[in-house]
């Protein structure tokens, strides 16, 4: 890796010990770094400058502001209704509810957390209430929550399709299949774990109930095919799209729910602008940070040791999801592609792996990453909500982490599963 490498990627571990944010502990390693080894200092503010001054990441205030309305506006109570009165009567029926909403919210906010504050501070509650655990409840709600940065639109696959130079749009397409798996994952060990207890079931929904929740919830359920239509079919792009998803949030808030005030906006503007100032902050910081690892040739020597011990594609990509696991416990999303992504990129070129695939599966990992202690954003949020210690919900979400890990390993080694579907588009 060589003396510059070691000193950055020590600096960095360090100050995360020291629980210095990771937006300031990339900053402060790449910028000491700089000082250190006398590489011209002002690299630090052009390239700060340069990762944040581009049009496609607009998309990333636009789908958070987005996201926000649209749960004000009580869609995300809408889609549990109607998720309720489709399958609330089955055995586990409500942790069914819970995986099928956070798929359709997901498809809304673009973010893990934002998908879980949304639902579970509702279906939390209304879990315990039927006999969950309410650690297994808190689990179930974390994890299907990570479905927020795989489903398009996601905030993650924008950030990678920067750095990585792939078509948003085509990514958005390749993760909707593998979003699917990974809730239909987390359904299949709710069912299993349902088995164990006698939990409460609620009646059949009559036809004329599933019609009343069906019309209140339609607004909610065309969000995302206006926006995937909308990019699809050339009328904008994915930035546009976060843009037009914040306006349709507003009518249907103001003008069909009329649950929205003019007196929310100042809160939300607020919120948002503060969850995006969080975001864009990682971004300049990491951008140094993945500067001095490509400039340096850290990335490029990093890659021929890993290729050196073996070419065996199968295991090199096994190698890749268990460093991009390990990292998920520690850093977020949005550092792990500023940081890993320059040094990945040469390897996936040389043993022939298509960008956008490996683009979902490193969303999938870093997904996956949210429910991983100790730094499991998903975990922290979904225990604030259920008032249970981290121990609590870190035990419960093993079985959840394991599906996910089987779900993970699908995705890498059978492409089709995140291509087929761009390739029928021609895409």
């Amino acid at each position: 890796m060589g003396t510059v490498g070691i000193t950055l990627f020590l600096l960095f571990f360090i100050l995360l010990l020291f629980n210095i944010p990771i937006a300031s502990s990339l900053g402060l390693a790449s910028v000491i770094t700089l000082f250190i080894f006398h590489l011209p200092v002002k690299v630090y503010t052009y390239t700060m400058y340069a990762a944040t001054a581009k049009f496609t990441l607009l998309a990333i205030p636009f789908f958070i502001l987005a996201g926000m309305i649209m749960e004000k506006a009580g869609i995300s109570k809408r889609l549990i209704s109607f998720a309720n009165k489709s399958v609330g009567h089955l055995k586990g029926g409500l942790a069914i509810v819970s995986v099928i909403t956070s798929s359709f919210f997901a498809a809304i906010s673009g973010s893990g957390p934002a998908t879980v504050a949304a639902l579970g501070s509702i279906l939390i509650p209304a879990m315990d209430e039927e006999g969950y655990d309410k650690g297994m409840a808190s689990a179930l709600l974390a994890s299907a929550g990570a479905i927020g940065i795989i489903i398009p639109p996601s905030i993650a696959f924008v950030v990678y399709g920067v750095v990585a130079q792939v078509s948003i749009g085509k990514l958005f397409i390749a993760g909707i299949v593998p979003g699917l798996l990974f809730g239909v994952s987390l359904i299949a060990v709710s069912l299993i774990v349902s088995k164990k207890y006698n939990f409460q079931t609620r009646k059949v929904a009559t036809p004329k109930e599933m019609w009343l929740s069906f019309k209140d919830a339609f607004w909610g359920l065309l969000t995302p095919f206006i926006i995937l239509g909308g990019i699809y079919g050339g009328i904008f792009t994915p930035t546009e799209a976060a843009g037009v998803a914040v306006f349709y949030g507003l009518f249907v808030g103001f003008f069909i729910y009329k649950e929205l005030k003019v007196s929310d906006l100042i809160d939300l503007l607020v919120k948002s602008s503060i969850s995006s100032a969080t975001v864009m902050l990682i971004v300049a910081s990491a951008s140094v940070f993945a500067w001095i690892i490509t400039t340096q040739g850290i990335a490029s020597n990093i890659a021929a040791s890993m290729v050196a011990l073996t070419s065996n594609k199968i295991l090199i990509l096994l190698m890749i999801n268990v460093i991009l696991l390990i990292a998920g416990m520690f850093i977020d999303a949005i550092s792990a592609f500023y940081i890993l992504l320059p040094i990945f990129i040469p390897i996936l070129n040389m043993i022939g792996v298509d960008l956008t695939l490996f683009g979902v599966i490193m969303t999938v990992n870093l997904a996956i990453g949210q429910v991983t202690p100790p730094v499991g954003v998903n975990l922290y949020v979904a225990c604030g909500i259920a008032d249970i210690s981290l121990s609590r919900i870190s035990k419960a979400v093993v079985p959840f982490i394991i599906a996910s890990i089987i779900a993970l390993l699908l995705i890498t080694y059978i492409p089709a599963i995140s291509l087929w579907l761009p390739n029928l588009l021609g895409l």
